[in-house]
């Protein structure tokens, strides 16, 4: 049986053979550490990682690719953002559609004295910029929103939010792991302060890839202490970029998949990934209109979100739905809550989950055909 994947919100699947290639190849001819000496391997791999910054702050229309600090997923850019800024006494302003990775990091600071605000997002997964600059005080050092849900794919006006953020004086994070490499985010428009991304899902890198773009690294203090490479005879972290945020050997290997995902991606072109997932999706929604056995969820209006959507059938579990579409039809999604528990109050999901099916750049109309035809025939057959 032909398997069709349906879960690239939870990591992208199958990778670019040049990704593959890539990661190969510095296994091979690589192995250096950067930074660490200065030998041919060392500046190899220093080139590796030099090259994957500089690609990603073209493609993030950043002109300090030094402002691009690489981490081992978006969970860890997160957590660089919430715990290097915040601190007892401050507020923080957020939503109800962010993922655990948001929120346990803000759940264990207020516990601390940091004070947590959600702005509650509507029925279909919008936020809107008016409910985030009402939660905004005095008191408030951070806004952080996802720039769109992985429960439903609804993507949120950071670009709104950014302005609202900055006329008040009050930083911006975005969780960008849903959106990186499918659409379009240039940094100086939207006027974020920090990104967080991940290298394994749009970016089609390898798994253990991230980061986090930093406007001002004045505001943040680093979440780990250690070896640099630099400025060895100091006991101090180095101060300038990147080395104040990258203690540690990084993932290199990792590193030269991802530079190798980007290229691909940009050569493809974000605005073209776009294009394609929503042409997907709105084949998807025609496909699946009038089903009254099957509900969806989000704005299902075929422009306002990514290539994700959640979907349930009726008197049928997630989990029952998701275990008969990989058996009887070789198709695979995710089946839940998906790490987001509010978003899913908010959807109405809650405590069950969603079906969750997620496509891709090498996603075809004969894929979303079948899941159509699958997702039919479980509904009637019931």
């Amino acid at each position: 049986m032909r398997l069709r994947y349906f879960d690239n919100a939870a990591t992208s699947w199958p990778k670019p053979r040049s990704v593959q290639t890539a990661v190969s190849e510095f296994f091979r001819r690589g192995g250096g550490n950067p930074g660490r000496s200065g030998h041919v391997k060392a500046i190899e791999a220093g080139r590796t990682v030099l090259e994957a910054r500089e690609l990603l702050a073209r493609l993030f229309n950043n002109d300090d690719p030094s402002h691009i600090v690489f981490t081992k997923n978006c969970t860890e850019a997160l957590n660089l953002a919430i715990f290097g800024l915040l601190k007892p006494g401050d507020q923080v302003v957020t939503t109800s559609m962010e993922h655990n990775s948001v929120l346990r990091p803000l759940k264990f600071l207020e516990d601390s004295g940091v004070r947590v605000c959600i702005a509650e997002a509507d029925s279909q997964g919008r936020v809107s910029p008016e409910s985030i600059a009402e939660a905004v005080i005095s008191e408030t050092a951070l806004v952080v929103v996802t720039h769109a849900s992985n429960v439903c794919g609804t993507i949120t006006d950071i670009e709104s939010i950014g302005r609202c953020c900055r006329e008040r004086g009050v930083a911006l994070l975005v969780d960008a792991a849903q959106t990186a490499g499918c659409v379009p985010i240039d940094v100086k428009q939207t006027e974020v302060d920090f990104l967080a991304f991940s290298g394994h899902k749009g970016f089609l890198g390898p798994q253990g890839t991230g980061g986090l773009y930093i406007r001002d690294p004045d505001r943040l203090q680093p979440l780990m202490r250690g070896g640099t490479g630099s400025l060895s005879d100091r006991e101090e972290q180095p101060e300038f970029l990147p080395d104040r945020f990258e203690s540690g050997t990084l993932n290199v290997y990792g590193l030269a998949g991802l530079r190798a995902g980007i290229a691909y991606i940009s050569k493809n072109g974000v605005e073209n990934i776009q294009k394609h997932d929503l042409r997907l999706l709105r084949i998807l929604l025609e496909e699946l209109s009038g089903e009254s056995k099957i509900t969806l969820y989000g704005p299902c209006d075929g422009t306002g979100q990514t290539g994700v959507l959640s979907l349930n059938v009726q008197d049928r579990s997630p989990s029952e739905v998701g275990e008969a579409l990989e058996k009887r039809f070789g198709i695979l999604t995710r089946v839940g809550l998906h790490c987001a528990p509010r978003a899913h109050r908010t959807l109405n999901t809650f405590p069950h989950g969603t079906v969750r099916l997620s496509w891709g750049i090498f996603t075809t109309e004969r894929d979303v055909l079948a899941v159509a035809r699958a997702l039919k025939s479980l509904a009637v057959r019931h």
